[in-house]
């Protein structure tokens, strides 16, 4: 093979390493204790700064757009960055700032779609502000929701939303000047900003549409906690029973722990010793569940017995009858606690604010009158 002229390097090795380098990687010659072969390595400041013929600090403020360049410079700096494939080094930039672009969000559930809709609303506020964020699932476990808390403390995060299942995360966070927003429900010990639904208003909506059938055996299905959420909704269902002069029969209220596994046996025994001609499930996963026993069981919506959900996922508008629901206005939910939290991180010394978003019912096939 012949040799290239005063480096004794093979030309097939800087074709190779020349096309590695636009891809973005410079190679390390150096092999380590179990390796012959050359290591590609992430192309650096140093890298783009030896390229365009300027000093890495020149770089360094060209590429983050802080401090004087020429504009020739800066446009000769990005033009290799481009060429050379740069990824700007987070981990470095953050220890240097002390604070870093990615915002941490916290929600109770991934595999639901309530928290997927509301981490996309979240998501658009914060890409146009620049930054990003991180999602994390704490399975509606409060010692998982503080392990959480902790990553974002050390990743330096500005600030993290979170829909919080105790107290000790929001109290973590906040001990280290932490921005925090609480998103669906409020927990924080101490006064915090937060965005809710007026939840006690669409169960009062949901059950009194019921009551308006002609049902007066009505059952609430709901989850057994202390959240704000849970308790407007079982607040709402009292209320309009109490409007609508029907008695509060607690044998018809079933409250199941979140990580329950016999859901649906519960469902079953309600509709066993109960007999409701309504049902009124105060999250989308319950409606679920019970849409399922209902079926099981052959009983016709809403022929046999009439069913009203909360959170409007897309299943309740596919099946046949569609579900009547308590709509969330889930992305804007998002959205509001995005730019609270915006707010926040640029410095507000105003008092916390808690902004209450009002649902709506939105009435389908899964409701009808009350059987004979």
């Amino acid at each position: 093979m012949r040799r290239s002229a005063g480096r004794g390097e093979p030309r097939e090795t800087h074709r190779i390493e020349a096309g590695r380098r636009r891809r973005g990687v410079r190679m390390s010659t150096r092999p380590g204790p179990f390796e012959s072969s050359t290591v590609p390595q992430p192309v650096t400041l140093a890298d783009i700064a030896r390229e365009a013929g300027t000093s890495a600090s020149t770089a360094s403020r060209a590429l983050s757009g802080h401090g004087y360049v020429s504009e020739s410079a800066r446009r000769r700096l990005t033009e290799v960055a481009e060429r050379l494939g740069y990824v700007p080094n987070a981990s470095a930039r953050t220890l240097k700032q002390r604070t870093s672009r990615v915002v941490g969000v916290v929600v109770s559930d991934l595999g639901n779609q309530f928290y997927a809709l509301l981490a996309a609303g979240i998501g658009q506020v914060l890409s146009e502000a620049n930054y990003q964020m991180m999602v994390l699932g704490d399975n509606s476990e409060a010692a998982e929701e503080v392990a959480g808390a902790r990553t974002f403390l050390a990743m330096r995060a500005p600030g993290v939303i979170m829909t919080p299942v105790g107290t000790d995360a929001t109290e973590v966070l906040r001990a280290q000047g932490v921005a925090v927003v609480e998103v669906d429900r409020r927990l924080a010990g101490a006064p915090c900003d937060a965005v809710v639904i007026d939840n006690e208003r669409g169960a009062r909506e949901a059950t009194m549409h019921l009551a308006g059938q002609g049902h007066a055996r009505i059952a609430f299905l709901g989850v057994e906690t202390d959240w704000t959420s849970d308790a407007g909704r079982l607040n709402g269902y009292r209320t309009a029973l109490r409007n609508a002069g029907i008695a509060y029969d607690r044998n018809l209220v079933v409250r199941i722990p979140v990580h329950a596994p016999d859901t649906e046996s519960r469902i079953e025994s309600l509709l066993d010793d109960r007999r409701p001609t309504g049902i009124f499930a105060a999250n989308n996963t319950l409606a679920e569940q019970a849409w399922r026993v209902l079926r099981r069981r052959g009983l016709r919506l809403p022929e046999d017995i009439s069913l009203v959900g909360f959170d409007d996922v897309t299943w309740m508008g596919m099946v046949e009858p569609a579900i009547t629901v308590v709509e969330q206005p889930t992305l804007e939910l998002g959205r509001c606690a995005a730019r609270l939290l915006l707010q926040r991180m640029s410095g507000s010394t105003l008092p916390p604010v808690v902004e209450v978003l009002q649902p709506r019912l939105v009435v389908r096939g899964s409701t009808g009158p009350a059987p004979a």
